[in-house]
This record gives structure tokens, sequence and C-alpha cells, in this order.
């Protein structure tokens, strides 16, 4: 699971999660009488009570681990033809009507019950509320900057892509053209793939030639020319046939290459070679 996946919502939902264990192994019934009396008194546990452990306590576990689960997959997966994420938070809502029931029926209620009530109605709280308030669907950790990659399949003193600025590990750095002057201070002043050659004496360059590489050639207007971005969550790619299938999930901290643009959406590559349509560009960080 990839944890910058994760958003608020899946933050709360583990930790209530974690409350309501601990809460299972606290005693369920509270004691009014002296600490003498109440030493004496034995005092179980949920998992004591199998029924109430695993109807209720479980039940909270179960639906919080299968919603966050649901909620990383790249596609959702039924069982009975519900979604995990729907089983889930049915679990949780019946996880804290029982718990309820519990507390109400109690005539002393103890520490495990009443704890535990409280994180099942944050679980089911969070279930229902984490799609629906902003402030729960907000990434859990926020993406860390891109590192600089180095073009797909390419190896070092290689050029890029046609059309891709950059061809030497990140997106944008310039290299000088074939055929152009040569910069002594990045090398042999050799052409990228030239091999060596025996030392000759330094030639200057033609007057027409140098003119050419100084001269940028000019694009039609309107063509697209595909560059790197990063994505601020994860986001799934999908297939370019416009099938709602995802082919690949778009992690943060990862440079992809835009190839193309469809309107709004964008054609990626993946870093194995993958392409696909990225509908949801909201946010993107260019190269």
């Amino acid at each position: 699971m990839n944890i910058r996946s994760l958003t608020r919502g899946d933050g709360v939902l583990i930790g209530a999660a974690v409350v309501l264990f601990i809460a299972s192994f606290l005693g369920i019934s509270g004691c009014d009488a002296t600490e003498a009396i109440c030493d004496q008194i034995e005092n179980p546990n949920s998992w004591e009570i199998s029924y109430l452990g695993w109807g209720s306590f479980f039940l909270g576990f179960a639906g919080a681990a299968l919603v966050v689960f649901s909620r990383s997959l790249p596609e959702q997966r039924k069982v009975a033809g519900l979604e995990l994420g729907q089983v889930g938070a049915a679990f949780t809502i019946a996880s804290a009507w029982t718990l309820l029931m519990w507390v109400f029926e109690s005539s002393n209620a103890g520490a495990g019950l009443v704890l535990g009530l409280i994180a099942a109605l944050v679980l089911a709280g969070a279930v229902v509320a984490g799609p629906l308030v902003p402030a729960l669907k907000a990434p859990l950790v926020g993406a860390p900057k891109p590192q600089t990659p180095q073009p797909y399949g390419m190896q070092p003193g290689q050029p890029g892509p046609q059309g891709v600025p950059g061809g030497y590990g990140y997106p944008g750095a310039q290299h000088p053209q074939y055929g152009g002057p040569q910069d002594p201070s990045q090398g042999a002043g050799q052409p990228f793939g030239a091999q060596a050659a025996a030392p000759q004496a330094p030639q200057q360059p033609e007057p027409q030639a140098q003119a050419q590489a100084q001269t940028p050639q000019a694009q039609p207007a309107g063509d697209f020319t595909p560059f790197w971005f990063a994505v601020p969550v994860a986001r799934p790619l999908y297939a370019e046939d416009g099938s709602q299938a995802p082919i690949a999930e778009l992690a943060p901290g990862t440079w992809y290459l835009a190839v193309e643009q469809r309107g709004a959406t964008l054609v990626a590559q993946t870093q194995d070679g993958r392409r696909g349509v990225l509908q949801d560009t909201t946010g993107i960080q260019r190269g």
C-alpha cells in the first residue's frame, strides 16, 4: 500500500480502529463498591464474552481494514455484488450500533464498553463523512518534491526523444547541438554519440553552420510539446481505448512524460513504457 495515497479520513479510520482494539481488552463492567470489594469481583473484557468481542469489536476492525484497503485499490473489487468499501462501511455501522445497545442495556458500563463505543462512533462517522468532507479528503502525507530522474530508457550522454526538452537527467537541461560551437567545460567538445578520435587541430566552425545551430527552429503554432510532470496525489491512468479500467497508478514524487494532449486530459507514459490517459490533471507540477 502506498502511504501517500491515504487521506486524512483514512488516518482517522486507522486511529479509531487502534483505540477500539485497545478498548476490547479493558473491563466491560464498572464497580461502585469499595476498592477492596471491587478487587475481588472479576471484570471480564470483551474477548472473554465471545459474542461481544467477535460480534461488535471485531466488526469494527474488519470494517476499517476493508474500507482503507478498498480505497488503495486502483479498481474496486466486489463481494456478493457489493464493493469492499461498502461492506466495510456496513461493518463499522453495525459495530457502533451493537456497542450502543450494550451500553444502554448495561447497568454499569465499564471503560471497555464506553471507550469502545466512542471509537466505534468515530469509526462509522469517518467512513460516512470521509468521501464528503473536503478536509477529510485531503492527502494524509503531502507530496514530496519530485526528484530529477533520467528520461526513461536512456543512458547518460544520449539525446532525448524528439520534441522532449532536455536529454540528460532532467527535462529542460541544455546541451550543445550537433554541428554547433562546443563548450570545452562540458566534456571533450564532441556531439552526443560521437566516438573518441585522435587529437586534431582545432577547426573554426563554418559561419553558415554556426548560424543554423544558434537559430532555434520555429515550431508550428498549436503543436503539443511533450513535457515532464508530477502528480500531487496518487491518480489512476486509464486505457487509451476509452475504457474505465485503470492500467496503472501515478504516484507522487515521480516524473512522468506527457506525450499527447486530448482536450482536458493527457496521454502519459509510465516508467515501464505503458501509455494511458490521465483524466484528472488538476494540480499537476510541470517540469
